[in-house]
């Protein structure tokens, strides 16, 4: 494991800084590329910026030579991250003592992971194109595999929401080669507790991708990863149902992929050179920019404010000074 800090101070020159994070190992590090860093870097664009994450956070590369890493979750019972290499057919859990270990292997083409009000793992499976949830005793349920009595194509990131409702995206990335895409729409679902099938909340995304809550889980963030490369901000209705849709942010370099909210209603979304932070407002209030780009990312530890970073090949945690949502 690596251990890594900022070398330097903070230094804002007109609101923008950039600050790396010099490795002890620059070997386990992903090759450079034009433009982009060799280790973690801060990209401060509002004073706000540094309450967020400190001026010198501790940063640590906690696993290279991945494939493609996913679906970070953070599981309070086992007190471990979870993750996703996709092409690896893996999940990898990293309790921190020990290091990072297999979790399920086959995981089924595994992307995005949640984890639900009783600590149960939710996981979007590529090759069986359902979603599945852990118990327990680890024995794994499928929740949802179809709609209309169609397959789903390939659910992609998950999020649950605290009254047991359970909520993925189905853009049709990861539809199994040989297997034809039975959907019309790449829709948002919502799946209701004990449901056979579940009801689509929207259908006029081109690509969607990463979801979350705002803290008080009136607000769903879905991000669009296909050609408008934005993030639209929905009003939760008493009923569970969608209404809003407007565009919140857009996301340049790139686009969205993963996104959380923190404590406080900031959105912290993945980009073409890191992890954007935005004010609740769309205010971009700085960047994490990464070597690799990040794929998606997720609040855990004790306190919330470790923020575990899936970064193509490679995997980062980053201590932080605010808490992600519950």
């Amino acid at each position: 494991m690596n251990s890594v800090r900022i070398v330097g101070c903070l230094c804002l020159v007109a609101m923008a800084a950039g600050l790396a994070l010099g490795a002890e190992t620059p070997s386990a590090q992903a090759p450079a590329k034009a433009e982009r860093p060799t280790t973690i870097m801060l990209e401060a664009l509002d004073p706000s910026f540094s309450a967020l994450v400190g001026q010198e956070p501790k940063a640590r590369l906690i696993k290279s030579g991945l494939k493609f890493t996913e679906g970070p979750t953070w599981l309070p019972g086992a007190q471990c991250f979870v993750f996703s290499d996709i092409p690896a057919d893996t999940i990898y859990q990293w309790p921190e003592e020990g290091g990072v270990k297999e979790f399920r292997k086959p995981s089924h083409g595994a992307n995005g992971n949640a984890t639900d009000r009783e600590g149960r793992l939710v996981t979007c499976e590529h090759s069986s194109r359902s979603i599945t949830r852990t118990e327990k005793d680890g024995k794994v349920e499928t929740i949802a595999a179809t709609y209309m009595g169609k397959k789903l194509s390939s659910p992609n990131d998950v999020v649950a929401k605290s009254d047991g409702t359970v909520w993925f995206t189905d853009p049709p990335y990861g539809v199994p080669k040989g297997e034809a895409k039975e959907q019309d729409k790449n829709r948002v679902y919502r799946i209701d507790p004990g449901a056979k099938e579940p009801v689509s909340v929207v259908d006029d995304f081109n690509m969607p991708n990463g979801l979350c809550f705002s803290p008080d889980e009136k607000v769903l963030y879905i991000a669009d990863s296909g050609k408008p490369h934005h993030i639209r901000r929905f009003k939760v209705k008493a009923d569970n149902t969608l209404e809003g849709g407007e565009v919140f942010v857009t996301i340049q370099p790139g686009g969205p992929d993963g996104i959380r909210c923190d404590k406080d209603g900031r959105l912290w979304s993945s980009a073409g050179d890191g992890v954007h932070v935005f004010s609740p407002e769309g205010k971009l209030l700085g960047k994490i920019k990464t070597p690799d780009t990040p794929a998606n990312l997720a609040f855990g530890g004790k306190e919330l404010k470790t923020l575990f970073i899936t970064s193509r090949t490679t995997v980062w945690v980053v201590e932080v000074l605010v808490s992600g949502a519950k």
